[in-house]
């Protein structure tokens, strides 16, 4: 399992950006989390969201149920905070907040790990990836960016 910090989790978000993305990226980012999710025996759900509608969703067998729930929330807090989830919990935690103080309902957010914002260069944030089901959500937070940089290295080199 990796250490995340704060200003690594904003580097990594701004070299992060695409220049497009496609519902058939997101199917392709689906199919990278998946693969990376069963290379660690990690049973894990996703979901992909583009513009406020959810283009991609699977849940791995094996992964709790209560992963719905985690997505929901992982997926709230990076669309209204522009940035992945678990950089939000870690700027909240440097600046001595909770979701309360930010007016923000625990039952509809989460700041930890495995919700990542789909950033597209000269546009900013179109959507996210959110990644649940592990029992540590750093180990969400790694899944999730591996994909997300496999995929960029992919589009790339196209």
């Amino acid at each position: 399992m990796a250490k995340f910090d704060y200003e690594d989790l904003e580097r990594t978000e701004l070299k992060l950006q695409f220049e497009n993305f496609t519902r058939s990226d997101a199917a392709a980012l689906g199919a990278l989390v998946d693969n990376e999710a069963g290379r660690k025996g990690l049973p894990v759900s996703v979901e992909i969201t583009i513009n406020g509608l959810v283009v991609f969703r699977y849940f791995q067998d094996g992964c709790p149920a209560e992963s719905n729930n985690w997505l929901r929330r992982k997926r709230n807090t990076v669309e209204s905070q522009q940035m992945g989830s678990l950089r939000f919990g870690l700027l909240l935690e440097r600046n001595g907040q909770t979701l309360e103080d930010n007016k923000m309902d625990p039952a509809e957010h989460a700041p930890g790990g495995g919700g990542m914002p789909i950033n597209l260069r000269g546009t900013g944030t179109i959507g996210s990836v959110c990644v649940s089901g592990c029992p540590n959500h750093l180990d969400d937070q790694e899944i999730v960016t591996n994909a997300l940089l496999r995929l960029l290295e992919m589009k790339e080199s196209r």
